[in-house]
């Protein structure tokens, strides 16, 4: 089949992939820019940036504030005529400062999941950053459509729809997780579904709205089904991780290499959200002992009680991405164990794009 261009408003990636934002520390500057260098969106992430940074443990705040700044920066530096987003979650406490700059280093388009963004819009009406919330339904679709039209009369420049099979913090309950074999639709009518729901928008403003499918995405017959059902791009993030340019370590990348089909786990995290991860010790024993340690929490998600948590989640993220797994974890899409070796970006896309170009309905 031809492949598409993602187009955004005035962006356009020639190729309709945009990679995920992955926190903690692995995807930043470096495998954002490689992804914009080959025609994707790269994605810097917003968890915690600033943890490698001087002085983070002092005022972690002000340091995750300068670190997306220098993050950005040396993105656009790297790749300065493609397109870098970055994905800031809804549930850390300081959003709306994280909003802020992002917008004024003027970057091109903002991600924003975990929890309902309904307040974006007000950071970006004098700019010319996009902005994209991520929902997992046509419900959650229309719901933000419906207030963003409501409160600031603009609409989302493009919708994620990130499914169950996603790595990292789900937007689904437990409940569904366990029957989604059973009978939880597939992504492609999860896009079908949110198409529809933003129909009555989009006749509106008389504009389209890309929708992006995410979750599980793992190769190029996965991105044509999902174009054919009317996605104008798909997200991918477990996959980038198994680059030489992604920021993890290389430990952290071996644990994607090396995992097996039935060491994905879904955990509950610490946010109060289900999570997807690749099991380990530290999980097993936290999860198994569920004994609550000393932790010294500044509150850097809304959702995260000190009180009742047995381990604090940024920490073992900040670990793991070190290739520390005895203190920490590795979240990972649904489809990790179909991962066998490290390669480039470069070759990672051009190999999806010759899948896609193969693929025949």
């Amino acid at each position: 089949m031809k492949i598409p261009s993602l187009k955004i408003g005035d962006l356009t990636a020639s190729v309709p992939i945009v990679q995920g934002g992955m926190g903690v520390g692995i995807s930043m500057s470096r495998l954002a820019a490689a992804v914009a260098n080959c025609g994707g969106i790269g994605v810097i992430s917003g968890v915690e940036p600033g943890f490698n940074f001087d002085g983070y443990y002092k005022d972690k705040i002000k340091t995750n504030l300068k670190a997306l700044r220098h993050h950005i920066r040396k993105a656009k530096e790297l790749a300065p005529k493609n397109i870098i987003g970055v994905n800031i979650m809804t549930a850390i406490n300081n959003f709306e400062d994280m909003v802020k700059t992002a917008v004024e280093e003027k970057i091109d388009i903002i991600f924003s999941g975990a929890g309902l963004p309904l307040s974006l819009p007000k950071f970006v009406k004098d700019s010319n950053t996009k902005i994209a919330p991520i929902v997992s339904s046509g419900r959650v679709a229309k719901l933000i459509c419906k207030q963003w039209d409501k409160k600031y009369q603009y609409l989302p420049d493009a919708i994620v729809l990130e499914g169950p099979k996603a790595g990292g913090h789900l937007g689904f309950s437990n409940e569904d997780l366990e029957t989604e074999n059973e009978n939880k639709s597939s992504l492609t009518d999860m896009v079908k579904e949110v198409l529809e729901s933003i129909k009555p928008f989009e006749r509106k403003y008389n504009r389209k709205i890309p929708v992006i499918a995410a979750g599980g995405v793992h190769d190029g017959r996965d991105i044509a089904r999902l174009l054919l059902a009317g996605a104008s791009g798909v997200q991918m993030g477990t996959r980038f991780v198994a680059t030489h340019e992604c920021d993890a370590s290389e430990a952290f990348k071996k644990a994607y290499i090396d995992a097996k089909k039935d060491d994905v786990v879904i955990i509950k995290s610490p946010v109060g959200m289900p999570g997807r991860a690749i099991n380990n010790d530290f999980i097993r024993k936290v999860y198994e002992n569920y004994e609550n340690k000393e932790i010294k929490c500044i509150r850097c998600l809304k959702g995260c009680n000190p009180k009742s948590t047995p381990y604090c989640i940024a920490d073992a993220l900040i670990n793991a991405q070190k290739g520390n797994f005895e203190k920490g974890f590795a979240f990972a899409g649904e489809n990790v164990y179909r991962i066998k070796e490290i390669t480039s970006v470069k070759a990672l896309i051009e190999g999806l794009m010759k899948e896609i170009e193969e693929y025949e309905a």
